[in-house]
């Protein structure tokens, strides 16, 4: 229904069995097996979140060069300013570069742009603004890897620049003091998947020296484990004991303004994990920046006040509000824009009206509604466009940007994620070298939307609530370590109700024997094409919910799609394959062929209904079967449609999720019409009759 394709993985028999002999759970021993994993020391090895994962920041190249010229500010009085991105992930590493430095006595302010009016990464306005107000070191955070004139702009006015970042980088880097940045070639920093506030954190801590590396890192662990979620950075190898140690640190945060907004946000009594932070702490600091006032969060974060923390969450969640409106009217402004066609390679829009802040959600919002890369440009008066792209497939934004270099002003980012300028009049070059560049990479192929699977359950009875909580040795999930997904096939659907005020559907349905509930969010019973009785595969995340002091299984839903039995499946291809024009057997075409009682069950179903339904054609075929006392045959029913359909007797619409809306036309004349004259019927019985009214000639 959500997902054109789902890809269920294979579960290796020899390595799950010998993980459940290790005394490994079922349901973590299918998704290890599922992920490639074939014994319990791989699995160790990949998921595991001990302190040892941590590397030596000194193995960081230009590290050594970083300190000592840190140091230097610091034992001589400098003013250091910290330069830092305006998301949540320069945004926390600037609060944790800051708030050290100055726990060390330095003299340190912070600086982060302006979204909407300076865009993106170091300008020479900063720059020169800082020097005016007395800085002689700065220190860009998650940004600065692409700013090699304006790093040569500092050094003409007397400052001297460290860059600490994540992105990747071009051919030629800044000729700063240091460059402290993983994805450097000549890096061997064995990690390479640290967020921009993880490498600022590796600063701290060698700055702090050997002897203090435990102790700064769980100081500032927690800020880190906001921003390389917020980041999607893969929550593998050293991101996982982030990640794990900072969401321990946060559930107890000292810092005032952490802990107001966890109150504001609501989820301050509430289990703090990953989707915590990703889904309610993120937007609402990264909304700030959207909104072109990233220093508030930064301040916020920052704050020892009590009343001035209570008052910035406040208006940061209203801030995020806004955000929302502007965000929600951009997006519908797109669907219009975009039509009715469902199948893009890429999408490249522009408008004079949209609201650079928010335009990347949008983009991201957009890609999986059309399974392809999305590039949102935001046109200013000068001619030129500030642009936010969001990847699909794994397509890489970084490495196509790379290759439209001569069309564009500037560029940045990562592969899933970037930002760029372009003139106004090389949009439509832009565009089409994209799509062409994005049919290259997939190999013609169309992107389709597509549900990563890990495994098939095959008996409900492994669903327990014991199998369940075992999952959280998974935790931290994130990207490269995503929430496990199962599927359960044919499950009969047993109760249906909207609730949430008619916006989520619950369910209950059985298989083998057993029940389980199941709650899909963002849908509706009409929205899901299912009725009670009907069979159905789902694909979901295990979970327990927590009622009146009862613990049980429920599965969220992330996808469900009708179950067609054999006959339905045979039917529904030879359907196929006749509309197609292949050739069929006279045998298939007559029992393609309707009754009349069938025709007439059809319509008087359509009749007491106004006229009108919107119904799958296994679902409408059983009803109308069930109703008018007839065989049910889906291929039959679906004959009978196309028929009235050619005698304009009535219209059929195809909807998005494969159910139809079938309405009656108001018929003028009163007179018989002869159904068995339709060009469908005429063609079925001549295949059906052809055998033997050539024996008889």
């Amino acid at each position: 229904m959500k997902y054109q394709q789902w890809n269920i993985a294979n579960r290796p028999e020899g390595p799950y069995k010998a993980m459940r002999e290790r005394g490994v759970p079922a349901l973590v021993a299918a998704t290890l097996c599922a992920r490639g994993l074939d014994s319990v020391e791989e699995a160790n090895n990949l998921l595991s979140s001990s302190e040892r994962q941590l590397q030596d920041p000194f193995l960081m190249k230009d590290m050594d060069r970083a300190v000592a010229r840190i140091q230097r500010a610091l034992d001589q009085g400098e003013t250091i300013a910290v330069y830092g991105d305006y998301d949540v992930d320069g945004i926390t590493s600037t609060c944790l570069l800051t708030h050290y430095l100055r726990s060390r006595g330095g003299s340190v302010t912070y600086y982060i742009p302006n979204r909407l009016d300076e865009g993106y990464g170091v300008n020479r306005q900063a720059v020169e603004h800082l020097a005016r107000e007395g800085v002689k070191l700065i220190i860009t955070v998650d940004c600065g890897i692409t700013a090699v004139e304006e790093v040569k702009y500092a050094r003409d006015l007397g400052l001297d620049m460290i860059v600490t970042d994540h992105h990747e980088c071009k051919e030629e880097i800044p000729d700063a003091v240091a460059v402290v940045d993983p994805h450097r070639k000549d890096c061997g920093y064995p990690f390479k998947d640290l967020a921009g506030v993880g490498v600022a954190l590796k600063v701290v801590m060698a700055l702090g020296g050997r002897e203090n590396y435990r102790t700064i890192f769980h100081e500032y662990a927690d800020l880190a484990a906001v921003g390389t979620v917020a980041d999607v950075m893969k929550l593998l190898g050293e991101n996982r004991t982030i990640v794990r140690v900072g969401l321990s640190h946060l559930k107890k945060t000292r810092r005032r303004g952490l802990y107001s907004l966890m109150i504001e946000a609501g989820t301050l009594n509430r289990c703090i994990n990953s989707t915590t932070v990703g889904y309610c702490l993120s937007p609402r600091i990264n909304a700030a920046g959207r909104m072109g006032r990233a220093a508030m969060a930064a301040e916020l974060i920052l704050t020892e006040d009590a009343a001035r923390a209570d008052l910035l969450a406040h208006e940061l969640c209203e801030l995020n509000r806004q955000r929302q409106a502007v965000e929600l009217d951009i997006f519908n402004q797109c669907i219009k824009r975009v039509g009715e066609k469902k199948q893009y390679d890429c999408l490249v829009l522009a408008d004079k009206t949209w609201h650079q802040g928010v335009v990347g959600i949008v983009a991201s919002r957009l890609s999986e509604q059309f399974a392809c890369p999305v590039f949102m440009i935001c046109l200013q008066e000068d001619g030129k466009g500030k642009g936010s792209c969001r990847s699909y497939g794994g397509f890489n934004l970084f490495c196509a940007l790379e290759q439209c270099a001569d069309l564009l002003e500037g560029y940045g980012g990562h592969a899933l994620a970037a930002g760029f300028t372009i003139r106004e009049e090389n949009i439509d070059r832009f565009r089409a070298r994209m799509e062409e560049i994005v049919r290259v990479g997939t190999g013609g192929q169309k992107m389709v939307s597509t549900l990563q699977i890990d495994g098939e359950i095959e008996d409900t009875s492994i669903l327990t609530v014991d199998q369940v909580e075992a999952l959280s040795m998974l935790e931290p999930y994130g990207a490269g370590n995503p929430k496990p997904v199962f599927s359960l096939s044919g499950v009969t659907v047993t109760c249906m109700s909207d609730v949430g005020g008619g916006r989520h559907l619950k369910m209950r349905a059985s298989r083998d024997g057993r029940t389980v509930d199941m709650i899909f969010f963002s849908v509706t019973r009409n929205k899901s094409g299912l009725a009670v009785g009907d069979k159905a595969d789902v694909a979901f995340y295990p979970q327990i919910n927590e009622y009146r002091g009862s613990r049980t299984v429920q599965l969220h839903l992330v996808d469900l799609r009708p179950a067609y039995s054999l006959k339905q499946q045979g039917e529904r291809a030879l359907y196929e394959k006749f509309r197609r024009g292949e050739p069929i057997t006279p045998r298939e075409a007559r029992s393609m062929i309707p009754q009349r009682d069938e025709f007439a069950g059809i319509w008087r179903y359509l009749a007491c209904r106004n006229g009108e339904i919107v119904d799958t054609p296994a679902r409408l075929a059983r009803k109308v079967a069930h109703e008018a006392d007839l065989w049910e045959s889906a291929l039959r029913t679906m004959i009978c449609l196309d028929v009235m359909e050619q005698l304009d007797l009535l219209k059929i619409t195809r909807e998005e999720d494969g159910s139809l809306r079938v309405k009656l036309r108001k018929r003028r004349g009163k007179g018989k019409v002869n159904l068995y004259g339709a060009p469908i019927i005429q063609k079925l019985q001549a295949i059906a009759w052809a055998n033997q009214k050539g024996a008889q000639a």
